[in-house]
């Protein structure tokens, strides 16, 4: 009879011991691997570099073409919001298998009945497609490593998705000519629906552990967060939001405990549909995005670290869109364009890679990452030749990396059930500022080059530099759920 594991067998207590922690990593490298294969097929969209061709091809008009990217951009707005806190109360795997089917259902119209109607109907269902998955991702995949206590790697593991992400964009570019030339529309339209098909399976692939607790919170009521969380959001030591440090998180640790781990009481399931243990109901929705919008509104720290997402993502994501109209605004060769999209392209995947390495970084070393991206930005477009785009790759590689950096520091503020709900109220914030962007640019297009937009865009990002290095790194640490102030000394995060 095999014996029981005891002080008394030191031998296989070891091995209890050891075993735990590797059994841990290879849960998180799996979760790693199938966000990696799942990004980078979302984003192979091959239809991508071709639609508005399709479009005009089809008979529609410039201004039919504008209504329908306003169409798409609108349905993301909309449904961003209610989407996330469909997320929390049901699966987020569930909403991250959905968004791809919905994608290529679209896709198929557009190629099946080719008409302004289909076009419509599919950015819709491309705009919904894309609300799904914004918060129910980075939910799902923080809450993963929390429970394996390895939250210390999400800024690695999303920053290197996001590189994959682009690098995915660019090669769909590159295999859509030889795809259109081969077979036309159709044959890329088949491709993309494939493709999307093959995500959603790989999307089923993901782990998902929700507990009891998860969807009620602590605080009594469904959806409510918990005490100490409201308590956090007008304490006097509430903390900041910009200065949260890792938690310190080992296998087995709380984290798991409150997930149905060793020594916890939820219940952890993993039974493919990731919902609560009690029935799905409209009051349960609507209790969840009350409680996401309350710890988005109400709690400062949350508040503050929403606002830097925006703050950072917005306006380089929009500026990425008139890289192709800088470039020709130098002066060189139609043909040398590309190749300099190409080579920001190259910035903001490496951005991604780096990210990892930026998330040791204090308020006051994100502000000089930022100028140090805002001072490239400006010098780079004030060159006015190709020599130029060397620093500005090297500015949106920087910017690429602080965006991670600033969904890291929001994920590490919230404390309540509804993870993807206030992921995605900054989702929503960084949309809404992306069309400000594009108002923008536009209005001074009107009296201005590229070359000085560019410029002057980075006049931004030194403000937002200086509001950083204005803060005071506190040094606390968020609490979770039933944390005594005096365990505030405690670092919450594993920084590695």
């Amino acid at each position: 009879m095999p014996s029981i594991p005891s002080a008394k067998h030191p031998r296989e207590k070891d091995l209890m011991i050891t075993t735990l922690p590797r059994a841990s990593d290879a849960r998180v490298r799996r979760l790693a691997a199938t966000l990696y294969a799942y990004t980078f097929l979302d984003d192979f969209t091959l239809l991508y570099p071709l639609y508005a061709l399709l479009f005009a091809d089809t008979g529609l008009s410039t201004a039919e073409i504008s209504s329908l990217l306003a169409i798409w951009s609108l349905t993301s707005l909309v449904m961003e919001i209610p989407s996330g806190a469909w997320a929390d109360t049901v699966s987020r795997r569930l909403l991250l298998v959905l968004a791809p089917l919905l994608a290529g259902a679209g896709y198929a119209l557009w190629f099946l009945v080719p008409s302004y109607g289909a076009f419509a109907a599919g950015f819709v269902l491309w705009g919904t497609a894309g609300a799904l998955q914004s918060g129910a991702l980075e939910a799902l995949v923080y809450t993963e490593l929390e429970r394996e206590g390895a939250v210390g790697r999400y800024a690695g593991i999303m920053g290197r998705a996001r590189a994959l992400g682009t690098g995915a964009v660019m090669a769909a570019t590159a295999l859509a000519v030889p795809l259109f030339a081969a077979g036309g529309y159709s044959l890329v339209g088949v491709a993309s629906v494939l493709v999307c098909l093959v995500c959603a399976a790989v999307a089923a692939a993901f782990p998902e552990h929700r507990t009891r607790r998860s969807h009620r919170g602590t605080g009594g009521r469904d959806g409510d967060p918990a005490p100490d969380a409201r308590d956090r959001a007008s304490g006097p030591d509430a903390p900041d939001a910009l200065d949260v440090p890792d938690r310190d998180r080992a296998p087995g640790s709380d984290a798991r405990d409150r997930d149905g781990g060793p020594g916890g009481d939820a219940e952890d399931r993993d039974d493919g549909t990731g919902e609560d243990a009690e029935p799905s109901s409209p009051r349960a929705y609507l209790g969840m995005l009350r409680a996401g919008l309350r710890e988005a509104r109400g709690d400062r720290a949350v508040r503050r670290a929403l606002l830097l997402v925006p703050a950072v993502a917005a306006l380089w994501g929009a500026l990425e869109e008139y890289v192709p109209l800088l470039a020709a605004g130098t002066g060189v060769a139609t043909e040398t364009v590309p190749l300099l999209v190409l080579l920001v392209s190259a910035g903001v995947a490496a951005g991604g890679f780096l990210a990892a390495a930026g998330s040791r970084l204090t308020s006051r070393g994100l502000a000089v990452l930022l100028a140090v991206g805002a001072v490239a930005l400006g010098a780079g477009a004030a060159a006015g030749n190709a020599l130029g785009f060397f620093a500005i790759a090297a500015a949106f590689c920087v910017f690429q990396t602080a965006t991670v950096l600033a969904d890291v520091r929001l994920q590490n503020t919230i404390a309540g059930p509804a993870r993807a709900t206030v992921t995605s109220v900054a989702g929503l914030a960084t949309d809404v500022a992306s069309l400000g962007v594009y108002g923008g640019y536009a209005a001074a297009s009107a009296v201005a080059g590229h070359g000085v937009i560019f410029a002057l865009s980075a006049v931004p990002y030194l403000l937002i530099a200086l509001f950083l290095a204005s803060r005071r790194d506190s040094g606390r640490s968020r609490r979770g759920p039933g944390r005594n102030r005096g365990d505030s000394g405690r670092s919450r995060r594993d920084p590695g």
